[in-house]
Parts: C-alpha cells; sequence; structure tokens
C-alpha cells in the first residue's frame, strides 16, 4: 500500500505568519500522515530552511512539489512566444533545485497551457515536448523525477487522459519524466478508475487521491478501494497524496481523509 501525505491546497506565500503553517505540519503529523505537499511559487513565501527543519523533525517526507502556480505568473509550456518558453524552463528548472534539495518530485500538470494558448494541439505538444527535454536533462542529472499528471480539459489544454502522457512522455524521451494519476481527474478523462494505473505499471511515479466532489472521501463516487487495490496489484512503492478542497474545515479533512483509506 501506499504511505500517504496531504496536499497544502493554500500557497506557501499566503499563510498569515510561518507559525500557521507550523501548526498545520503539526496536525498531519498528529494525524498520522508520512508527508505533505506544497506549491512552489517565486518568492516561495517562507524559508526553505525553516520548512525543512520543520518538516524534518515532524518526521514528514516532502514527496512532492506542485509546479501549476507559475501559470498564475504568465508562463506557459505550450506558449507560442519563445521568451515565455524560456522563462518558464527556467523556473522549472530552480524549481528542480528545490526539489533535490528535499528529496522530491515535481508535479507538472497546469504550466501546460489552454487552448486560448495555443490552438493546434500538435504545435502546443512540439513545444511541450522540447521544453520538457531541457528540463529533464537537468533533472536527470540531479536524479530528481518530474511526473506529468494528466489534468482533465477543463483545466488544461492538452494531454488530458493517461494515454495521452503516456505518448508525451515517450515522445520527450528522458528518463527523469514519468507518469502519475490523480483521481478526481481520472473520473472526468478515464472510463475506468483502476486500467490507467496498470497500464502506467512500474512507471508510475506518484498518485493524487481526491474524491469525485473534491470533498469528503466517500461523499462522492470514487472507488477507492479499487484504486488501492490497483496500486497494490503493480506493486506502487511511493506516496499517494490527500486532497480535499470543498466543504470541509483543515483538521475536518485531514482527520476524515486518512481514517476513510485506512478503515478500507
Amino acid at each position: 500500500m501506499p504511505r500517504y501525505s496531504f496536499i497544502v491546497l493554500e500557497r506557501l506565500d499566503s499563510f498569515q505568519s510561518p507559525d500557521d503553517l507550523h501548526k498545520k505540519l503539526i496536525d498531519l503529523s498528529e494525524a498520522g500522515y508520512e508527508g505533505v505537499e506544497f506549491s512552489l511559487t517565486e518568492p516561495s513565501g517562507i524559508d526553505l530552511d525553516q520548512l525543512q527543519s520543520w518538516t524534518g523533525d515532524l518526521g514528514l517526507e516532502v514527496p512532492s512539489f506542485l509546479t501549476g502556480e507559475a501559470y498564475n505568473d504568465g508562463l506557459c509550456l505550450s506558449s507560442p512566444l519563445a521568451s515565455i518558453r524560456r522563462q518558464t524552463v527556467e523556473r522549472l528548472i530552480r524549481y528542480v533545485d528545490v526539489a533535490d534539495r528535499f528529496g522530491s518530485i515535481l508535479v507538472i500538470g497546469l504550466l501546460q497551457g489552454l487552448r486560448a494558448d495555443e490552438s493546434d494541439p500538435e504545435i502546443a505538444n512540439e513545444r511541450i515536448a522540447e521544453c520538457l527535454r531541457q528540463v529533464g536533462d537537468v533533472a536527470e542529472a540531479k536524479g530528481v523525477d518530474c511526473v506529468m499528471e494528466p489534468v482533465n480539459h477543463l483545466q488544461v489544454g492538452f494531454n488530458n487522459s493517461v494515454d495521452e502522457v503516456l505518448q508525451l512522455i515517450e515522445k520527450v524521451g528522458s528518463g527523469a519524466i514519468r507518469p502519475m494519476v490523480d483521481t478526481v481527474h481520472m473520473n472526468i478523462e478515464e472510463s475506468s478508475q483502476t486500467s490507467p494505473i496498470v497500464r502506467c505499471g512500474s512507471q508510475l511515479r506518484h498518485v493524487h487521491l481526491c474524491e469525485s466532489n473534491g470533498a469528503r472521501f466517500g461523499s462522492g463516487h470514487i472507488d477507492f478501494s479499487a484504486v488501492l487495490h490497483a496500486l497494490d496489484e503493480i506493486d506502487y512503492p511511493h506516496f499517494a497524496s490527500v486532497k480535499v478542497y470543498r466543504n470541509l474545515a483543515w483538521k475536518e479533512a485531514v482527520d476524515s481523509s486518512l481514517r476513510y483509506l485506512k478503515n478500507l
């Protein structure tokens, strides 16, 4: 079975004080999580030495960092502007350094952009693949994995399904670029919650667990038992990060999610 981490959905630069984040990390440790996932921004909003100290003291690993907030800074892998693509690659390479420091992976999804950025998916994928090759070269040299998240078509313009992501990864041709799955996106894009996991097999590097309605686990129609069984079937050895973004207060989301998963 996977080890469980929890996604802190707030940006690290949005906390009123570092103590607010520290208290949340304590909550996660006390609840029994083994890890915590964050969104990276520039500037980070918190001293990374302090963050590393807190997570280490609490026995929390940082299995992954999300990169999608950079899209809100105007960065985009499919942009028709070479200068924007260059800046996006440079940002991701700086994030590789952060991931290397924490022993983490980088999650790349939203940075692919929308059809409003590039209407032609073939052209977009050429640009995305070329950018990822550059990031992959640096990541591979540092031993950092970057995972491509299949994000549903309402949020990202390209590579919405697991099969599309696998094709993109093959096109990139970097050992540092690997697939991941997210149950809420699979619920929209896939006909099965388990077949994409099996198709990824040993290449699967990261998992997001989220209910179909984004709320309390068990209140939607994701078959988490089947998902966990599929992960067990492929001997998945990495983290699965819990995501709750609707209708629950922080502490209730933290406690109820892990309790639900462990009771399956």
